[in-house]
C-alpha cells in the first residue's frame, strides 16, 4: 500500500508517517521540511503547498492520503493537484468546527470565506469547515479533540505532566468535577490508518469520553508515581488575576471558563469508539510523555504559569 502524508514531520503527521511505515506501507512525506524531520524509513519530498504547483515534486500515485493543514488554499491545491491518483482521502480537522462551544451540539461554523486571513488563530475553526468542504463527505473527517502525548510541544496536557512531576502545592483550576477530553496521539494515529485501510468515510469526533479534571490529574499522578498537594481555585479568582484559559503564557492549560465551554470538552464519542478508536490510560501516556520531555529536554515554556506566577497566585489565594 502506498501512502501519501501531506506534513509528516511533526507531531500528529509524523506518528502516522511512522506507524504506516511499520505496517509495511511505502510511506512518502511531502512538506517544506522546516518543522523537523520525518522518521526513519520513508520518502521525503520537498514541497511548498503555498504555491500553484507546489505539489509537481509528488510522483506516482497512492492508495490513501493524509491531510492535517489548517489552510483551504493548500488542501484546495491538493485535492486539485492530485486529482486522479489519490485513493482514500484521510483529512485531520477538529472539533473547533463546531459553532456553539456552550452545548455539545453539532451545529457547524460558517466555512471561512474566500480571501479570508487563513493564518488567524480566530478562523480556525472555520477554516477547518472550509476545508472540510473541500474534500467532501467522501473523505475520512477526523474532527480531533486535543492530542496529547510524546512529542506535543503545545505544552497543554505536557504543562500538567511537568508540573505534577516537579511536586510542590500544584494550582489547579476550576472544579475538579469538571468535564475534560483528550487522545493520544499514537491512539489516534492507530485509528485513522486502520479506518482508511477499511475505507472509512465521513465525519467522526475523534476524541476520549469525557471525564474529570480530578480524574486527569490522578490519573497523571498515577503514571508519574507521585502524590500532588492539588490547590483549587475558582474560575471567578482566576479571570480576576487574569490567568489565561486553555493554552499561552500564563494560562493553566486545559481550564475553559463555563458555562460558555461547557460543551468543549463534554461530546459523546461513542460513535468513534464503536468504529474502533482505543484510548489508552492517561496514566501511561502521562508516563511516556514525561519520558519523552526528559530525553529530548524539551522546555515546556508554550502554556502554563510560570513557578513564580503559580507562587504568587497561591498566595494571593490562601
Amino acid at each position: 500500500m502506498r501512502t501519501l502524508v501531506l506534513g509528516g514531520t511533526r507531531f500528529l503527521s509524523r506518528e502516522i508517517a511512522r506507524q504506516a511505515r511499520e505496517r509495511g506501507h511505502e510511506v512518502v512525506c511531502a512538506a517544506r521540511g522546516q518543522a523537523g524531520d520525518p522518521p526513519p524509513g520513508v520518502e521525503f519530498v520537498r514541497v511548498d503547498r503555498g504555491a500553484d504547483g507546489g505539489l509537481a515534486p509528488v510522483q506516482g500515485s497512492f492508495d490513501l492520503v493524509v491531510d492535517v493543514a489548517r489552510q483551504p488554499s493548500q488542501v484546495r491545491r491538493a485535492v486539485t493537484e492530485l486529482a486522479g491518483r489519490a485513493g482514500h482521502w484521510t483529512f485531520v480537522s477538529s472539533c473547533s468546527v463546531y459553532a456553539d462551544t456552550g452545548e455539545a451540539n453539532r451545529v457547524l461554523h460558517e466555512p471561512l470565506p474566500a480571501g479570508a486571513d487563513e493564518g488567524d488563530p480566530e478562523n480556525y475553526g472555520p477554516a477547518k469547515v472550509a476545508c472540510e468542504r473541500v474534500v467532501g463527505d467522501g473523505a475520512l473527517l477526523v474532527r480531533a479533540g486535543l492530542i496529547v502525548g510524546p512529542e506535543d510541544e503545545s505544552d497543554r496536557f505536557t504543562y500538567w505532566v511537568e508540573r505534577l512531576a516537579r511536586g510542590g502545592p500544584v494550582l489547579a483550576p476550576g472544579s475538579p468535577d469538571d468535564l475534560v477530553q483528550l487522545v493520544d496521539v499514537r491512539d489516534l494515529s492507530t485509528w485513522m490508518l486502520d479506518a482508511a485501510e477499511k475505507g472509512l468515510t465521513g465525519p467522526y469526533d475523534a476524541t476520549s469520553l469525557p471525564f474529570t479534571r480530578g480524574e486527569l490529574l490522578a490519573s497523571i499522578a498515577e503514571g508519574l508515581k507521585v502524590k500532588p498537594e492539588l490547590v483549587w481555585a475558582g474560575q471567578e479568582f482566576l479571570l480576576g488575576q487574569e490567568v489565561r484559559p486553555w493554552a499561552g503564557p500564563r494560562s493553566l492549560p486545559m481550564w475553559l471558563p463555563l458555562p460558555e465551554y461547557a460543551g468543549f470538552m463534554a461530546r459523546d464519542t461513542s460513535p468513534t469508539l464503536d468504529a474502533g478508536l482505543r484510548i489508552r490510560p492517561v496514566a501511561e501516556t502521562a508516563r511516556d510523555t514525561l519520558a519523552w520531555l526528559r530525553a529530548s529536554g524539551h522546555p515546556v515554556s508554550r502554556a502554563g504559569l510560570t513557578p513564580a506566577e503559580e507562587t504568587e497566585l497561591l498566595s494571593r489565594l490562601r
